[in-house]
């Protein structure tokens, strides 16, 4: 892990500063955490504002197109990043290296936030966001520094697609039978995703028969990322910038028609990140990133309103785990006499949050709360002119 400061010579290993870098992608992905932040820590999961909430399974909310659109985002930064390095003239073997590095980095810090404060061998949880990110962000710079060219990158996010589509439907799973035959297709519990997790890593499942972020359905999530590498390119193109904003929305519109057709067949859905989903929830990525690509770098408004989004953003990774841990923490220590005792979250969304017009509205403003919070140390960092980089 690498800290750069105004006052320290920048390695090749540090990412240049946030002046030097395209404004609105940073705008992006401060917004995607600060989202990503307000709907992992609602006051109450059972009476959060459903947009704030996850599907239970087939169907989508706005909070299940977050963690989407930061993959998309990686993939972007896999670009920007590799091809600066190379222009400095670094060997791709360094590349390589530095991949495979942060990957590990990544996948550990994942697994060491999971486990914290009490690590429980027997049970800890293996797959999570950090790792997914990890995973993709390894397989896919491995891919761009093996073939930059379109049409193989193209290539590869289709087969993730169909063939996960393929497995899904129409490859038997032994001992159940055929999807759709044998048992309903998408089942929660027999599906290949969770049928594979729960014979790798038996109690160490977020759901406990199966997981959000399962070993299988990596594969299309590598899709994901490999769209935002596609973005990436066509950004590093000569065109204009009009005719780029243009492309940004044909794929937005093109994504989200296509996703929505395919999910008539191929549901939509987050917990096992379907096919459909990654093409769905990048042409939402698209819009996003079309709207602030057009109103920040085209239309120059870079106002005091982009000033929060790129706090978060110079340090998304730092924000997260700051966010995931405090989270933990505020669930672990239980306080409370007379054998009545609850964590410090549920007391300070009880009785501070809760009686705020009603239980609903008190989530909310328990999140944005939790949110500002995690956006002061974020700050700091940003004002010392530190940028935590993995």
């Amino acid at each position: 892990m690498a800290v750069s400061t105004s006052s320290q010579n920048i390695s090749k290993e540090i990412m240049t500063k946030p002046s030097q870098r395209l404004v609105f992608l940073d705008v992006v992905r401060g917004m995607t955490i600060a989202f990503m932040i307000l709907v992992n820590n609602n006051g109450s999961e059972q009476l959060a504002y459903w947009p704030l909430k996850h599907a239970d399974w087939n169907g989508w909310t706005p909070t299940d197109l977050v963690f989407p659109t930061f993959l998309f985002l990686v993939g972007i930064t896999i670009v920007l990043s590799i091809e600066s390095r190379i222009a400095r003239g670094e060997p791709r073997i360094s590349l390589f290296r530095h991949a495979l590095q942060r990957a590990a980095i990544l996948f550990s810090l994942g697994i060491l936030i999971h486990g914290f404060p009490s690590y429980p061998l027997a049970t800890l949880r293996i797959y999570g966001v950090l790792q997914r990110i990890a995973l993709c962000y390894l397989v896919a710079t491995v891919l761009y520094l093996w073939n930059r060219r379109v049409i193989t990158l193209v290539g590869v996010s289709i087969a993730c697609l169909l063939g996960y589509w393929i497995l899904t439907r129409w490859v038997p799973i032994p001992e159940f039978g055929m999807p759709g035959r044998d048992f309903p297709f998408l089942d929660k519990d027999i599906n290949w995703v969770s049928v594979v997790d729960r014979r790798l890593f038996p109690g160490r499942l977020l759901e406990n028969t199966r997981d959000p972020l399962g070993l299988i359905s990596t594969i299309p999530a590598i899709a994901t990322c490999l769209f935002g590498v596609l973005t990436g390119l066509w950004l590093r193109t000569a065109r204009g910038m009009r005719e780029k904003a243009a492309g940004l929305l044909a794929g937005a519109i093109g994504g989200l028609v296509l996703g929505g057709l395919w999910g008539i067949w191929f549901p939509i859905n987050k917990r096992l990140w379907t096919s459909s989903y990654v093409v769905f929830a990048a042409g939402w990525t698209l819009l996003v990133i079309f709207i602030c690509y057009l109103v920040i770098d085209i239309k120059k408004h870079q106002g005091a309103w982009t000033y929060p989004w790129k706090v978060f953003g110079s340090n998304a990774i730092f924000a997260y785990a700051f966010a995931e841990l405090l989270s933990i923490v505020l669930e672990v220590i239980h306080v409370g006499g007379n054998g009545s005792m609850m964590s410090l979250k549920e007391l300070i969304y009880t009785r501070i949050f809760s009686p705020v017009v009603n239980p609903s509205f008190g989530s909310l403003l328990y999140s944005l709360s939790y949110v500002l919070v995690c956006f002061v140390p974020c700050l700091v960092l940003f004002r010392k002119r530190i940028f935590i980089k993995i």
